[in-house]
């Protein structure tokens, strides 16, 4: 008995202990949820921990040659080494870009507050050694939307949703708005329901809207031809813009339907002179003018031909505003050589400006008009291919014409006749395979044609770059092709 006594007090012991040791121990932690999926925007959304903001992070890798081209993306033979046809010139470009965008958003009482960032880091071939690694860090958007308005760097409130690319992947495609890398703007965008929106814009004129403002003061004088400047590959004339003073002000309308869009806007444009000495501010200067442009989009969707299939077209018109269509990012000059029978060379060259004027003149705006469209067929859900085209036009008024063309005859000789007016017409197609979802491989090709105005042989110039010094050139149009070989992974 005393045994068995001993025996039960002993485990009644060991299992008080036990218990006591037990109930200092920790016990099992719910587990954190430290990523929580937001569905209130759409796929990709997760909250930030310990807030109640929605992020989404993405971009792309794209490697990307482009042949015969005088810049990137495929920019056309149409100006620089690449216009000359030396042997200065670049064949091939190559280009490496990593793009990156971060999307946050979050509810409140008076409705969604969104910010938007989208930065890319690039590397091209003959990139400034400046540079990190010959890289350069390129900032497409930054902009916060709240209560219907936007503030910042944005695609402008006056594009087409497509920009410069119907259905094209370069950005040198003409005969419209394209300012897809964004523009600074205060805007506000009423919906209407049904589809229906309208927006009010006040957009930043000094980076994207400006093109050239031309002086031509005294043509038989010191300042004679910031237009001649452009013939025969001398590069850019004289840029005759003041400060800006009033940003450009758009208007716009859109209709989104499931059949597709249908979208008109408007933009007023101010045109704001320097000196007429540029050096001399008691020169005087002419009087500040209004330019404008309009335009009319359509895209259709689910066309007969087959599932997803589309068609965009665009079309613009401008007094004074010529970069609505010819320009867009990049401010666009045209200088092209050819072969000769008659000259040295040929040559056909084009100067995209707002206006010219001349002494104790004031501002003769040009006219420009453009349209551009692509039809895009998806042959299955792996390949897809687009034909697209464009026709662009620049004409200066009689006035215009006539100090322009003085100009151009002080120094190229009065041998050349004609106008200073110029078309561009594009065509070309794109063909793209996606063997898995977010990886694209497309190769496109374009023809360009510069049909300039004005004819005969030069006198002797200097026609810059490589040319000899005192050649003679034909002035004829000219054409030229480019191409791109792109991989892109979206993620």
């Amino acid at each position: 008995m005393s045994i068995r006594h001993f025996i039960i007090g002993s485990a009644a012991s060991l299992l008080t202990i036990g218990a006591a040791q037990a109930a200092d121990l920790p016990l099992k932690a719910k587990a954190v949820e430290y990523v929580k999926v937001c569905s209130l925007y759409g796929a990709g959304f997760y909250y930030i921990p310990g807030t109640d903001t929605c992020i989404k992070l993405g971009g792309y890798t794209r490697a990307e040659v482009a042949f015969n081209a005088s810049g990137m993306t495929a920019t056309p033979a149409w100006t620089g080494n690449a216009g000359q046809d030396n042997r200065l010139k670049n064949d091939y470009i190559f280009r490496s870009r990593q793009n990156l965008n971060i999307d946050t958003r979050t509810a409140t009482e008076y409705g969604v507050v969104r910010t938007y960032f989208d930065a890319v880091f690039t590397w091209t071939s003959g990139g400034s050694s400046s540079t990190i690694a010959g890289g350069e860090l390129g900032v497409y958007f930054a902009f916060i939307q709240f209560a219907g308005f936007t503030f910042g760097k944005a695609v402008s409130q006056f594009s087409a949703p497509w920009n410069g690319t119907p259905g094209n992947i370069t950005s040198n495609l003409l005969g419209g708005d394209d300012v897809s890398t964004g523009i600074n703007q205060i805007s506000y965008t009423a919906q209407f329901g049904n589809g229906v929106s309208g927006t009010i814009s006040l957009e930043d004129q000094s980076q994207y809207r400006q093109s050239q403002l031309f002086n031509v003061n005294n043509a038989a004088g010191a300042f004679a031809g910031d237009a001649a400047s452009y013939l025969a590959g001398r590069g850019s004339g004289v840029n005759n813009y003041a400060g800006v003073q009033v940003p450009d002000i758009v208007g716009q309308v859109r209709v989104d339907q499931a059949w597709g869009l249908f979208q008109v806007a408007a933009a007023a444009h101010q045109v704001r002179a320097s000196y007429y000495v540029p050096t001399d501010e008691t020169s005087g200067h002419p009087g500040d003018k209004w330019g404008y442009a309009v335009m009319a989009a359509l895209s259709l969707k689910n066309l007969p031909t087959g599932a997803g299939d589309s068609i965009n077209v665009d079309a613009v018109y401008a007094d004074g505003a010529s970069r609505y269509v010819i320009g867009g990012t990049t401010l666009n000059t045209f200088s092209m050589f050819g072969g000769s029978g008659l000259a040295y060379q040929s040559v056909a060259f084009g100067a995209a400006a707002d206006g010219i004027f001349a002494n104790n003149g004031g501002i003769e705006t040009t006219k420009a008009w453009g349209i551009r469209g692509a039809f895009n067929h998806n042959w299955n859900p792996n390949w897809t291919t687009s034909i697209f085209g464009s026709y662009s036009s620049l004409e200066y008024s009689s006035q215009g014409k006539a100090w322009y063309t003085a100009a151009l005859q002080n120094k190229l000789g009065n041998g050349v006749v004609g106008s200073p007016d110029f078309n561009i017409i594009q065509i070309g197609t794109r063909t793209a395979w996606t063997p898995v979802k977010n990886l694209t491989f497309t190769g496109e090709v374009m023809w360009t044609q510069l049909d300039q105005n004005y004819s005969g042989v030069t006198g002797a110039v200097n026609a810059g770059g490589t040319k000899p010094v005192g050649a003679r050139y034909e002035l004829k149009d000219q054409d030229t092709w480019s191409g791109v070989i792109r991989a892109q992974r979206n993620f």
